[in-house]
């Protein structure tokens, strides 16, 4: 497809890949409907690529999208990616991106762990697109300009330190940010960053505020296949609508001190 014609390509966010009785978060996905939507999308003929990959043409850095393509993206760096997420992202052939956050790598939330240092050395060896995703998981647009810094510049250079690898992409924590957050983005040597938004990324889209769409325990595999096929349902509206709405809101009270 040449990089003229090509249609929205749906940027699909992931957290845990984890049952209900592993974890409370509304965010996780149990591995049996991961792997039903990894099925659809192989049999849809759905192609993945990195979220680098799609943001590079976005930048008019060349290259082209397969026919039908889609990006996969999991947020914080849970160490389900590795034992429950990774195996079955080889069986249906898909590559995918991990934006982590550097702090949390080799720690533990109770019973749950996220991905340590040699997991996510092997995930980067197996083709998965490793990106940044802050240092210590923060709301950005409340943080001082020298905390934010901090927590972008660490961040990538953590992730390239101990994985030897370059780190040019970033996606902002519970999907906030602000102008100073988008430009520090920018300043700590980032290529691209994305946000949430619930869209589809166009040609047009902001290089440093791309939408994804939310992939969470309340998607049915009706709801799955529109958000994959690009079809604007009164659902996508609503939680289009309000992702904006609380934006707003939050930038107000920001601005009068009481968030």
């Amino acid at each position: 497809m040449a990089v003229a014609t090509w249609r929205k390509v749906p940027v699909l966010m992931y957290h845990e890949i984890a049952d209900v009785t592993a974890t409370p978060s509304g965010l996780a996905v149990a591995p049996g409907v991961f792997a039903d939507q990894l099925a659809y999308l192989h049999d849809a003929g759905f192609t993945a690529v990195t979220a680098g990959a799609l943001a590079n043409i976005v930048a008019g850095g060349g290259g082209a999208l397969p026919e039908r393509p889609v990006v996969l993206t999991f947020d914080d760096g849970y160490g389900d990616f590795y034992s429950k997420a990774l195996p079955l992202l080889k069986q249906y052939g898909h590559t995918a991106t991990v934006f982590q956050t550097s702090g949390w790598v080799g720690t533990h939330f109770g019973p749950r762990s996220m991905l340590n240092w040699t997991e996510l050395a092997e995930i980067a060896e197996a083709g998965i697109e490793i990106g940044a995703h802050s240092h210590e998981h923060p709301e950005l647009d409340r943080l001082p300009d020298d905390k934010l810094r901090d927590e972008l510049d660490d961040s990538k250079r953590m992730l390239e330190d101990k994985l030897g690898l370059a780190v040019p992409g970033f996606a902002y924590p519970f999907g906030l940010w602000n102008a100073r957050a988008r430009r520090a983005a920018r300043e700590a040597g980032y290529a691209y960053a994305y946000a949430v938004g619930e869209g589809l990324t166009t040609s047009g889209s902001d290089l440093f505020t791309l939408p994804r769409l939310t992939v969470d325990r309340t998607t049915t595999m009706e709801q799955f296949g529109d958000m994959v096929s690009g079809q604007e349902t009164l659902a996508l509206r609503r939680d289009r609508a309000l992702s904006k709405a609380s934006r707003l809101v939050r930038r107000a009270k920001i601005g009068l001190g009481i968030a």
